[in-house]
């Protein structure tokens, strides 16, 4: 028991606690009743022994990849691509319910024996994702029933209309249940929904895309040619190094410490936004903050807790914005936002200075709980002063803004700290 009360999964919410069995037992139970329906006859048997060629190839997969899988897994947190989805949706085109939710079972079973686990991973982690991708091959095994590849159906030698249209709909009832349900945990996790999260990006998308389409080429292929199958593999593998080189380009830019984009991703990151505001007309504002008598909470508390500080208040500054709004580390214990797509004119300044106010309120009733050498404590009256510079139909430049910027932070300091400033006719001085 008390091993039981040790593990990490009581540390979750308790709503997220609720989401992950209920989850799980539903998963567990569609594959009971999925296989006890099962006939005891050729089909069933032949269907059982698909499921086995399928795990053992992504169980080849998993070990041809496996030093990019364990790198990959080192890697911060982020998005993370599975490519698992070549053989569990194949599995969903050409097996039943019950024998294509075995071949997910057998192949994240080996997935976290070999990979997972030795990176530490938390079991309860693997067991929400292999419960997720059960329940959506179990939906996408039951939208293409009636065009099965291989079994009932005949799109690989040049099926109807409808059963392509069911192909189709597979596809699409499959990329839903499972996203929607990792979405579910994430907003759950961490009390926000974001638009990002929900929708991903164009490079997720591509390589989603191109593991379906692998997905289907097996499926096509597993019936009547199984020995091509295999031909799949090489480009899986330079699909892991694609997905590899997009983790490490995250996390060149993201910083250590707090998690949010370093200074010169930030400035790419706004450029673009820049530039898309101009384009539709619209207006933006940079937002630079700076934590006020930084250096006292390193000297009363310690550099570690000063760190524990900046992670929670670029936690708290990301909070405040939408998921569109870079933000990043400027400096020691400087913070950079760009709020994008605001209204031209008096409207959007007054959208930018509010948006400031909430991160300075927010920032202002942060306690941070932190465990020094004397025991556990908490750092509260932390506050942040910002600057706060607009372009409109004026179409300033991102340096110019970010001068603008710091010379209404400088006032800001000058007025007594935790405040927000608004630019002001440039002026002499620096911080």
């Amino acid at each position: 028991m008390r091993s039981v009360a040790r593990w990490p999964v009581w540390e979750l919410r308790r709503s997220l606690i609720v989401v992950l069995l209920a989850v799980v037992l539903l998963a567990g139970g569609l594959v009971v009743a999925a296989l006890a329906v099962l006939p005891a006859d050729r089909a069933t048997a032949v269907a059982v022994l698909g499921a086995a060629g399928l795990t053992a190839l992504g169980v080849l997969h998993t070990e041809l990849a496996i030093g990019i899988e364990r790198l990959r897994r080192r890697l911060p947190e982020g998005a993370y691509l599975d490519l698992m989805t070549v053989w569990t949706f194949a599995g969903a085109l050409v097996l039943p319910p019950g024998p294509a939710a075995l071949t997910v079972l057998g192949v994240y079973g080996h997935l976290w024996f070999r990979v997972w686990r030795r990176a530490g991973v938390a079991a309860y982690r693997i067991l929400y994702t292999a419960a997720t991708v059960v329940l959506a091959v179990v939906a996408a095994s039951v939208v293409a029933g009636p065009a099965r590849v291989g079994v009932t159906g005949d799109i690989g030698a040049g099926g109807s209309a409808a059963d392509y249209g069911l192909l189709l709909a597979a596809v699409v009832v499959y990329c839903l249940v499972n996203q929607a349900l990792v979405v579910l945990a994430l907003t759950l996790s961490t009390r926000r929904f974001g638009w990002r999260a929900a929708l991903g990006d164009w490079d997720e998308h591509g390589i989603e895309v191109s593991t379906l389409c692998l997905a289907v080429l097996v499926a096509l292929a597993a019936p009547a040619q199984p020995l091509l199958v295999p031909l799949v593999l090489p480009p899986l593998l330079m699909l892991h190094r694609a997905v590899l080189i997009r983790q490490l380009q995250d996390r060149v830019d993201t910083d250590a410490k707090t998690g949010l984009l370093t200074a010169g991703a930030w400035r790419d990151r706004a450029q673009r936004e820049l530039a898309r505001a101009r384009r539709r007309r619209l207006a933006v504002a940079v937002l630079l903050l700076d934590l006020d008598h930084f250096k006292e909470i390193n000297d009363g508390h310690g550099h570690l807790a000063g760190d524990e500080v900046l992670s929670a208040v670029a936690g708290t500054v990301a909070a405040q914005v939408r998921d569109d709004d870079p933000v990043g580390r400027f400096g020691g214990e400087e913070f950079v936002v760009l709020l994008a797509g605001l209204p031209p004119g008096t409207e959007g300044r007054e959208r930018a200075h509010l948006a400031a106010e909430r991160i300075r309120r927010a920032v202002s009733d942060l306690e941070v709980p932190i465990d020094p050498s004397g025991g556990r404590t908490t750092v509260d009256g932390v506050s942040v002063s910002v600057g706060v510079a607009f372009s409109g139909a004026d179409r300033r430049a991102l340096d110019d803004l970010l001068r603008s910027a710091d010379y209404a932070l400088y006032a800001a300091k000058r007025a007594g700290r935790n405040r927000v400033r608004p630019m002001r006719h440039r002026s002499t001085g620096r911080r």
